[in-house]
């Protein structure tokens, strides 16, 4: 399917984009107020700093060799949709209507839970607000809405200044953490007294786990693939844009990891909920908490408008290709395709104010690394049907690192599955409903073209 003009007259989607908005809609989907947090949850689970910053590394690994492979998709089919499109074009409607769905729910969730976020940061200095929880939420989602109302040049501009601000405030805390003089520590056993007490004993169990929660905190990795429609030059600026974000996540992750293994003794760091809250308080005192919490919430909210201006384009690229309601292919003279805009925010509303999120969130972790294996696998899938397409950008290693991280999909899977059987109900669930309904709706649209043609 052609892309369209830069300012096409029927509404469209339009190429105002380059390559500062996809390094800031990689790297400000990915940073965000986790980061402030996942530190002490990793570090329970392995308590040496070596191994820490190895699963860190580990994560920043998997990016790499994910955007190895996407930078070859994306610039090969330039579509709105991200991952559904590969998926769709190698495998079919059906899988491509399970991908694009478990993508869209797991955006869905993530606003909800963002939203959240949000809220109770914001509590940390505003205490009256913990009262208010969900109202203040959905408030922040529907502000945010209207904001990515307005276009795509808003959302541009946000996008590239949110990053910034992102930047600027993490690197504000490793500043800090280096030159406020933290509270004496209880003297630390020797490296051998402690591992033969068994804290710093690290079990596959627990590397695994860390592992899982490492990669989530680098989920959202995906993108520039979701505007590779509307950047300029797509072939140039997407894979440039991939691999700067990716190293950038690692050397800002890594960075924020040592700062809290140096500054904060083990046992402070894995029972603190925000670790770097230790750090800002021990530099401004009792106001270090809420200065904290203002910082996190801003964080979580730049981080939320970089999602809601990323999943209307999931349901753009399926409305288009028949897979979902037509409308939502309006596109406002803004360049924001509307309906799917406020689709994207109707949708959360209920699990912020149920509590649904949760439960979403456990079932899109497999649906999601399952989505990812089809979107790997679409790569060897579519360099054996389609060997002659136009490929801008060739994954570097092939066939071996594109096969290295396929294989880690598939293990990651099979990881989750295990760890959660109804999860791997439910993907078969949602495969058995999205196989008959994507053969449906293909043998409609084969008979719509059939009574033009006629």
């Amino acid at each position: 399917m052609s892309k369209g003009p830069a300012t096409p007259p029927s509404g469209g989607l339009q190429k105002r984009l380059g390559l500062p908005f996809a390094i800031a809609i990689m790297a400000g989907s990915v940073i965000g107020a986790g980061i402030l947090r996942t530190p002490g949850v990793v570090a329970n689970e392995v308590p040496v700093m070596w191994a820490a910053l190895a699963v860190w590394a580990l994560g920043g690994a998997y990016v790499l060799l994910s955007v190895n492979v996407a930078s070859e998709l994306t610039t090969a089919l330039p579509r709105a949709g991200g991952i559904y499109v590969p998926v769709r074009e190698a495998f079919g409607d059906s899988m491509g209507l399970l991908a694009g769905w478990a993508i869209w729910v797991g955006y869905a969730a993530g606003g909800a839970a963002l939203a959240l976020a949000f809220a109770e940061f914001l509590a940390f200095a505003v205490p009256a607000a913990s009262e208010w929880t969900a109202v203040i939420a959905v408030i922040a989602l529907l502000a945010v809405t209207l904001f990515n109302w307005l276009g795509v040049e808003e959302g541009r501009i946000a996008t590239i200044t949110a990053l910034f601000i992102k930047l600027a405030l993490l690197c504000g805390i490793v500043v800090a953490a280096f030159v406020v003089e933290m509270p004496a520590a209880p003297a630390a056993a020797s490296p051998r007294e402690a591992l033969s007490a068994g804290e710093a004993a690290i079990g596959w169990v627990a590397f695994v786990t860390a592992l899982q929660i490492v990669l989530g905190a680098y989920d959202g990795w995906q993108g520039p693939a979701f505007f590779a429609e509307e950047d300029k030059d797509p072939a140039r600026n997407i894979p440039r844009a991939f691999f700067t974000s990716a190293l950038l996540l690692l050397v800002v992750y890594l960075g924020i990891n040592l700062c809290v293994f140096t500054v904060i003794d083990l046992a402070s760091l894995r029972s603190a909920d925000l670790p770097v809250a230790l750090v800002i308080e021990a530099l401004l005192g009792p106001t270090g908490m809420k200065v904290t919490g203002l910082a996190a919430a801003t964080m979580a909210l730049l981080t939320l408008n970089a999602l809601v201006m990323t999943h209307p384009r999931i349901l753009y690229g399926m409305a288009r290709d028949g897979l979902f309601l037509k409308s939502a292919m309006l596109v406002n003279g803004g360049g924001t395709p509307w309906v799917a805009l406020l689709i994207g925010t109707a949708v959360p509303i209920p699990m912020i104010l149920t509590g649904a999120y949760v439960f979403v969130f456990k079932i899109q972790v497999a649906t999601g690394v399952f989505a990812a294996i089809l979107y790997n696998a679409s790569y060897f899938a579519l360099r054996l049907k389609r060997p002659h397409m136009k490929r801008p950008f060739r994954a570097i290693g092939h066939p071996v690192l594109p096969g290295l991280i396929l294989g880690i999909t598939m293990a990651l899977f099979a990881a989750v599955v295990i760890a959660d059987p109804v999860s791997g109900l439910w993907v078969a669930g949602l495969i058995g409903v999205s196989i008959p309904v994507g053969l449906h709706l293909s043998r409609e649209q084969r008979s719509a073209a059939a009574a033009i043609a006629s």
